[in-house]
């Protein structure tokens, strides 16, 4: 392996990370940061001063314009998108763990969908990875005061997405979850109603690959409604454990030992305000 080879694998790791956080899904990730790799292949190295930060701001470029390319495509997209879990079911240490669902839980991907492409790309240069604002303005081509703009909007949306949900510990969500999973499964509708917001949200995407609501759905009693009917026609062999997605507690649907849907909630501590449940096949690969 050559030294620029090494250089760029010993990379890796860290532009992987920024441009799922870019992007929202392990293959277009995977997908931006091949395109580097390409890139870097062909650069003339003579011009290249700082390989770490030559090949962050390609990866960035390339997740901005593959974002506004995206986000065009979800206009298509069959009901609600949400981001394709990283990794499923893993199982870090309480420190990896508890840092991973801060960074990037799928509530955190989801909230981040707010955000325009260079928007997102600044928040995530200053905020997850700590580049300071001259880099961030390099980077993306901008003066430095912009730069600062779109992070301090950035702060503010996302804020204003998160201001009912205070830290939650760890074993809260759970608890929540493990109640809103058991009350689901067997459809009892006046646990459901008891555990959500009243005007608590469901997402479900199946990307038109398998039945899901095609809209948000709206209201704890239509959520309870909803899966007391589900209940009634679930599969026999259908099984839910407790696992991890991306470091936050998920629920996870086995059918005969193919996972089906992975379920994870947005709370406060005491009760839940969104479900979102990823049911689309093509992003329920076991990594």
């Amino acid at each position: 392996m050559t030294p620029n080879d090494q250089t760029f694998e010993t990379l890796r790791p860290r532009l992987l990370a920024l441009a799922y956080r870019m992007l929202g899904t392990r293959a277009d990730a995977e997908d931006a940061v091949q395109d580097a790799w390409l890139r870097w292949r062909q650069a003339d190295r003579t011009q290249v001063r700082d390989a770490t930060g030559w090949l962050v701001a390609t990866v960035t470029r390339i997740g901005i314009d593959r974002l506004r390319l995206a986000q065009t495509a979800r206009t298509d997209y069959v009901g609600p998108w949400l981001p394709e879990p990283l990794v499923i079911d893993a199982s870090p240490g309480p420190a990896g763990r508890a840092e991973m669902a801060e960074q990037v839980s799928l509530a955190f991907l989801a909230l981040l969908e707010r955000l325009g492409p260079e928007e997102r790309a600044a928040f995530l240069l200053r905020e997850v990875f700590d580049y300071d604002y001259a880099r961030i303005a390099a980077m993306l081509g901008h003066a430095e005061a912009n730069c600062r703009q779109m992070v301090h909007r950035a702060r503010e949306r996302l804020q204003a997405g998160r201001a009912r949900f205070p830290d939650v510990a760890p074993e809260r969500h759970r608890h929540l979850l493990e109640r809103f999973l058991e009350a689901s499964a067997s459809g009892d509708s006046d646990a459901i109603v008891g555990l959500l917001h009243a005007d608590a949200r469901l997402l479900s995407d199946g990307g038109g690959k398998v039945t899901a609501a095609l809209r948000p759905l709206h209201g704890a009693a239509r959520i309870a409604r909803l899966y007391w009917a589900v209940a009634r026609r679930a599969p026999a062999g259908a099984r839910w454990r407790i696992g991890h997605v991306n470091g936050e507690p998920a629920g996870l649907r086995f059918l005969d030992g193919q996972l089906q849907m992975i379920t994870t909630i947005v709370c406060d501590g005491d009760r839940i305000a969104e479900v979102h449940n990823q049911m689309n096949p093509d992003k329920l690969r076991l990594h």
